[in-house]
């Protein structure tokens, strides 16, 4: 197969030809594209195979941060697992407080009080606003446009104020626990909240125009990583990806949890299924759990209790049984299963993270015929937390 670059070129199908690859040949180059850290897909390695600037092959290299979460919880009582998981997704932490809680909660019978479970979809939306805007900034500065990336650090740090007041951190919060949350709403909260969500309201208006309007990034986006709506069940494609492909997959929506039977909102989609397409999802997304945020806000309840009484974690042993949960972060479907025997500890815990399914399979399909100059830009596009891989 003779190899020429073409941007628009679709990945290549089952069908087609393959070339075997033979470094010793001369025609072929090996090259390292990461790890490197901080940054968004920054802690994990691409292995790529180019034949002059084209990539050829792609094969994923995970490890090189956290690891092994899932036997370290089998080791831990369930109270012990609980500051865990924050760690699979250091961007995103708070889906995983919610899916371990939740996962506990169905298997010991807890009934979670209302008020905590509107406190729990805040943090869920706020948390999602985080992952975008870290995403944002990496994808505009994939293709150079470096200001983007302080300006989408700049609000994401204004609602690591928000978190830092709400949970006392600004990273890991561990505030989701099995049985409700940690505390309620300070006072003034929502005051300076409303405040937080006008900068990044404005902040966002200008992303807009110079990163999404932008002649170069149009050029440099559109048509790549293009991904075929045939090959979202297959490679078990979720989230923005899918949506970027025409399909109102969300589930929020689907299948709902917490409050949001209660909030108003449609399912983001666009149709080209492209890194452009993707990127504009994730923008008018943000704009979406802003709203979230504001209905969350004005419906919350003032009074209630935020914890169901559990028993004593130390000595706490749940009945034999097994479920899945799952929600919608802000890269598709995340999922616990989690199996239990009886006994104080967790007997099986396994995380279904979408960096998975996104850079391990379709990643090294997607990345075939991809010019050099454009393989950061791709692997943003994805939105991928390696630690979500090798977990």
């Amino acid at each position: 197969m003779a190899y020429s670059f073409d941007h628009n070129r679709s990945p290549l199908l089952e069908s087609e030809e393959t070339t075997e690859i033979d470094l010793e040949s001369g025609k072929y180059l090996k090259l390292w594209q990461g790890p490197q850290h901080p940054g968004i897909t920054g802690n994990m390695s691409v292995e790529l195979t180019v034949c002059g600037d084209e990539v050829v092959q792609g094969k994923t290299h995970v490890g090189y941060l956290h690891r092994g979460f899932e036997k370290l919880m089998e080791r831990r009582t369930f109270i012990q697992c609980f500051p865990i998981v924050c760690r699979i997704c250091v961007p995103e932490p708070d889906f995983n407080e919610y899916c371990y809680a939740a996962a506990v909660e169905e298997l010991a019978g807890i009934q979670v009080p209302e008020r905590a479970n509107w406190i729990r979809t805040l943090i869920l939306e706020m948390g999602r606003i985080n992952s975008f805007l870290m995403y944002l900034g990496g994808q505009a500065g994939s293709f150079g446009m470096g200001v983007i990336a302080q300006w989408a650090t700049y609000v994401r740090d204004l609602m690591l104020d928000r978190f830092e007041e709400l949970t006392g951190a600004r990273i890991y919060h561990m505030f989701i626990l099995p049985g409700g949350v940690r505390g309620g709403l300070p006072e003034g909260f929502e005051t300076r909240m409303g405040e937080t969500l006008q900068e990044l309201e404005s902040t966002l208006k200008d992303i807009r125009e110079v990163m999404l309007q932008n002649a170069v990034f149009k050029k440099r986006a559109i048509g790549l990583g293009f991904i075929d709506p045939a090959l979202f069940d297959p490679y078990g494609v979720t989230g923005p990806n899918v949506r970027a492909g025409g399909l109102a997959r969300d589930i929020r929506k689907d299948q709902p949890y917490l409050v949001y039977p209660q909030l108003q909102f449609d399912v983001v989609v666009e149709k080209d299924s492209d890194a452009f397409s993707r990127a504009k999802v994730r923008h008018r997304e943000v704009f979406q759990s802003v709203d979230l945020v504001r209905q969350i806000l004005a419906k919350i309840p003032k009074e209630g209790p935020l914890m169901a009484k559990i028993p004593n974690v130390l000595h706490w042993k749940i009945p034999k049984g097994e479920t899945y949960i799952r929600g919608e972060c802000s890269r598709g479907e995340y999922g616990y299963y989690m199996v239990t025997d009886g006994s104080g500890y967790p007997r099986r815990v396994n995380v279904r993270g979408p960096s998975y399914t996104h850079a391990m399979a379709l990643l090294e399909r997607l990345i075939v015929h991809v010019n050099i100059s454009d393989v950061a830009g791709l692997l943003v596009s994805l939105h991928i937390y390696p630690p979500e891989i090798e977990r």
